[in-house]
């Protein structure tokens, strides 16, 4: 017990063990987070000194980049690390769920899924407020998740069950998503294009705004679960042993998993291989504990798609590359080794 440390509270139904690494590692991931999110505001057409950077958003710096790091660089930079944290905790989330390596909101169709409910409502109705996108998102993800529930998980999952299912799921959403934009005004397809390659260009305080509530809700209930997931783990009769509710247990999960997925596709579209690579790099930092793992994977999810933002706009600038590209180049060789070293297949 010396490597572990153990809280439990007396008030609240709350307990929780964590490697004792698991608050430094935390906190090194921050002061990455922060840097990165330092550097992404200050670099572009116009750069700005990182004194000034750090200090506008308290009402000081130099007032001629006032409106350009808080009406465009600071929400971008928000956006980025909230949408990488939706992304790897649900990803975590699906792999403990179906103790498969392989998942992840992308791999296994859900994305795709909030993507083509989220394109759909912004070509048929454009009018809707952009606080809805989410919502179709969601319900999107969770017709998504559905079907995977009926073909590959219903009586049992392998690996390659899940991820050709996945696939399959993922090709049909992406071929009706081809067919409205080919079918659409050219205007509304403009507007949808972002939800193929998964992008924050342009993201705005509406985004983050309608984003946020979101995160707030689901996030803190993925933490607070972390604990069930690692009884799930162990399988179903254990679980059932340890006086989990299983069926119940599982339904709150996959809920979870489905809204952060849906809500990050609603804001960014489809930023692939993020929800596979956290929990595998957290777990080889914290181990397999979902209490240390989840916390850990979020934020190193939310670096990964600051520093895919970062990278995306200096590589070839003054072209910007999608943040979805960087991270899909990165993480389809990833997902191919994967698949290599896998032993289930």
């Amino acid at each position: 017990m010396r490597d572990w440390f153990v809280f439990r509270s007396k008030a609240l139904p709350l307990s929780f063990r964590v490697k004792r690494n698991v608050p430094l590692v935390l906190l090194i991931l921050l002061v990455l987070i922060l840097a990165v999110s330092v550097i992404s505001i200050s670099v572009g057409e116009f750069q700005i000194s990182i004194p000034d950077v750090l200090a506008t958003p308290f009402g000081a710096g130099d007032k001629r980049f006032t409106f350009i790091i808080m009406r465009l660089r600071l929400p971008r930079a928000l956006i980025a690390i909230f949408v990488g944290m939706a992304i790897a905790a649900s990803g975590a989330i699906l792999q403990g769920l179906t103790r498969n390596p392989l998942a992840s909101p992308d791999i296994i169709g859900i994305s795709h899924g909030a993507s083509l409910a989220a394109v759909g409502l912004i070509i048929f109705a454009s009018w809707i407020s952009i606080t809805f996108v989410p919502v179709a998102a969601f319900l999107g993800a969770g017709v998504a998740a559905l079907l995977v529930y009926l073909l590959a998980w219903r009586k049992g999952s392998s690996p390659i069950r899940l991820i050709l299912v996945g696939i399959g799921l993922s090709a049909i959403a992406s071929a009706l998503v081809q067919i409205m934009i080919s079918t659409s005004e050219i205007f509304r397809v403009n507007q949808a294009l972002v939800w193929l390659v998964g992008s924050i260009y342009g993201r705005s305080w509406g985004e983050f705004w309608a984003l946020v509530p979101w995160l707030v809700i689901f996030l803190p209930l993925a933490f607070f679960l972390a604990r069930h997931l690692d009884a799930l783990h162990l399988g179903d009769d254990l679980a059932r042993g340890l006086g989990s509710n299983i069926e119940r247990l599982r339904l709150i999960l996959l809920i979870t998993a489905v809204a952060l997925a849906g809500s990050s596709v609603a804001t960014a579209g489809t930023i692939a291989f993020v929800g596979l690579m956290a929990p595998h790099i957290a777990r080889l930092l914290v181990g397999p504990s979902h209490n240390g793992l989840l916390p850990t994977a979020s934020l190193l999810g939310a670096l990964i798609v600051a520093l895919a933002d970062l990278l995306g706009r200096v590589l070839f600038a003054p072209i910007e590359v999608p943040c979805g590209v960087i991270t899909a180049a990165i993480g389809a060789p990833y997902f191919i080794w994967l698949l290599l070293r896998s032993r289930n297949l």
